[in-house]
């Protein structure tokens, strides 16, 4: 009797319910406001890419910074980064994510208008821009 399909498909079906639990949600509310964000340099991001900014998450009963990351852009959506909400003096982390972009492209980078070229009003051909 051959048992790998079974195996298989118990091991399948273990390794997807276990993933399911990997994406509930847990909402943290606390009375102690985040630090003011950190400065973080963005680095050039190659196309296709965008930045998410880094954020003050909370573990072990204080904050902790997140540095930021760059993720591949999701044509249509824009980023909508981690931030922390205050009401009645209770502050809930609102997790980043990715939003329905409203402009008319849809990711699609907007046209440009062509420069038109100067024809040589100031100064000329060769114009150094000396006077």
């Amino acid at each position: 009797m051959e048992h790998k399909p079974f195996v298989r498909g118990l091991v399948l079906a273990l390794a997807m319910a276990a993933g399911s639990t990997a994406f509930a949600q847990v909402s943290i509310h606390i009375v102690l406001a985040p630090p003011t964000p950190q400065y973080e340099a963005v680095p050039m991001l190659p196309t296709g890419y965008v930045w998410a900014p880094g954020y003050w998450a909370w573990s072990n009963d204080h904050h902790v910074w997140v540095r930021g990351r760059s993720m591949l852009q999701r044509p249509g959506y824009y980023w909508q980064p981690d931030r922390w909400d205050q009401r009645n003096g209770i502050y809930t982390r609102q997790v980043g994510r990715w939003e329905r972009d409203g402009n008319e492209h849809q990711g699609k980078a907007p046209k440009m208008k062509k420069l038109k070229h100067d024809k040589g009003r100031h100064g000329g051909k060769h114009d150094s821009g000396r006077n």
